[in-house]
Order: C-alpha cells, then structure tokens, then sequence
C-alpha cells in the first residue's frame, strides 16, 4: 500500500490542518450523522478520526450506555486519553479485531480516497455492521476543482496546482475524483438505500477552507513540483491566491454517502 500522502507532513502543520478541515466540515457530518437516527445508547466506528472532533461528539450523543470506537493508524493527533464512551483503536480497519455485527453506525471521512482498492474495506465496514445498520462516507472529488475569481496569472497558477493534484493522486494509482464514483461503488457492493449528497462551494481567500489547502500545498510542495504539472511559481501563486479575500475558488467537491446493510444480514 502507498505511504499515506501526509505522512511526512510536519506535526504541528498538520494538526492545524486537521483541525481547519473540522472547523469546515464538522457541522455537515454531524448533520448527516444524526440524521441516521444516531441516539443514546448506539454503538458506533469512526475509522481514522484524525484529530477527533467526531469522536469527541459522537461520544457525547451515544452517552453512557453507548459506546464509539475510533480505529486509527497512527494516533498522534489525539492529544486528548479518551474516557469513556470512546475507545480507540490503534491498527488498519482491514486488519484489526472488532466484532461482527456489532456496530449501529459506522462513519469515515476523507479516507478512502487514500486506498487504490476502497472495495475490500467496504466488505469489512459490512461485516461489522448490525442488520440494518448505518454507514456515512464522506470523500472529496478532486475533479470539481475550479478557481472563480481572482487575476488571470493568479487563476492560471491555481489551475496548474489542481493538475498537481490530480497527477500525485494518479502517480499513486488512486482516483482524485474518488468521491463522484463512491455512490457506484457501494452499489455494485450491494449495499442498500443509499441517500447521495455532493457539494462544491465556492470558497473565498482567507476563509478556513483557503487555508486548509494553503497549508497542504505547502506541505505537499515537493509532491506537487514531482508532477511537472505546477512550478515552485504556481504554488507560490496559490498560496497567495488563497490568502487573498479577494479571491474565491472550488478547491474541492464533497460527496456524502448514507447507506445500511440489509435488515435481514
């Protein structure tokens, strides 16, 4: 399996980044997960919960008499011991002991999309699941990407960082635009009442979002400059475009997937 592309990243970069991406698309998944009819008493799987904001809530709504178990790789952005109702889980979701249908619900964001074959963990997701049970994937869409204002030069840089992007992902032989084939896939799986959302907001310089990308081109610089595809220029450029509130771009789509397993499993 490919190294994990921000395994190299800086520490403490990294854990702003994290926790910009939570401050952007927190209050989305929490929607969505309680919209599966997430209550007191459910136990749940997060599968790398990174810096552990859903962790952290999920644990707060199951209660006492729930329990949510994080399953992570590596642990080093979760600062905090987890108390319960959480638990965490240090290993591979393709690879750790948990028991079979014993799961309400399972959620994972922005992991996928990190896999050349998603298809084996969505067997596993389901054999953990209860009949009948939930499961929430949110992934990006690379494919979206789009800068909308900003000057000529600027917008042009911002288009060769996003076929960066998509070259890195491709050079890993994963799909950068995994999100929009998500759906199918769960399909051809056999899972079943998929409920399908996707998302392309357009961003402007300086907001959360800005930054979080800001922070990954600087950390994936060297990553994006091995494509050919962006110059130390562009994403010097980039970086600026970001800041700028003037500017305003799609850095990425978002595609949220619930489906269940069969009642009858």
């Amino acid at each position: 399996m490919a190294e994990y592309i921000f395994e190299r990243a800086e520490d403490r970069r990294e854990l702003e980044r994290l926790r910009l991406i939570e401050r952007v698309f927190d209050p989305a998944s929490r929607r969505l997960l309680l919209a599966t009819g997430l209550r007191s008493g459910w136990a749940c799987l997060e599968i790398g919960p990174g810096a552990g904001s859903i962790l952290a809530w999920l644990g707060t709504v199951v209660g006492p008499t729930g329990l949510v178990t994080g399953v992570e790789i590596n642990p080093r952005f979760l600062q905090n011991e987890p108390a319960p109702p959480v638990q965490v889980i240090v290993g591979d979701i393709r690879t750790v002991s948990l028991p079979l249908r014993s799961f309400d619900l399972v959620h994972a964001r922005f992991l996928l999309i990190h896999l050349a074959d998603p298809g084996p963990v969505l067997d596993v997701l389901r054999c953990l699941l209860k009949p009948g049970g939930r499961l929430v994937l949110e992934e990006p869409d690379f494919s979206a990407s789009l800068g909308v204002t900003g000057s000529p030069g600027a917008l042009a840089s911002v288009a060769n960082v996003h076929r960066a992007i998509e070259r890195m992902f491709a050079g890993r032989a994963l799909d950068h635009a995994f999100g929009s084939k998500l759906p199918s896939l769960l399909r051809q799986r056999g899972w079943e009442d998929l409920s399908v959302e996707r998302e392309a907001r357009l961003f402007a310089g300086g907001s959360d979002m800005a930054r979080m990308m800001r922070l990954s081109a600087v950390q994936l610089r060297e990553q994006y400059l091995a494509t050919g595809a962006a110059t130390e220029q562009d994403i010097e450029a980039y970086c600026r475009f970001a800041d700028d509130p003037e500017t305003g771009a799609v850095y990425h789509g978002v595609v949220r997937v619930t489906a269940r397993t069969s009642p009858r499993s």
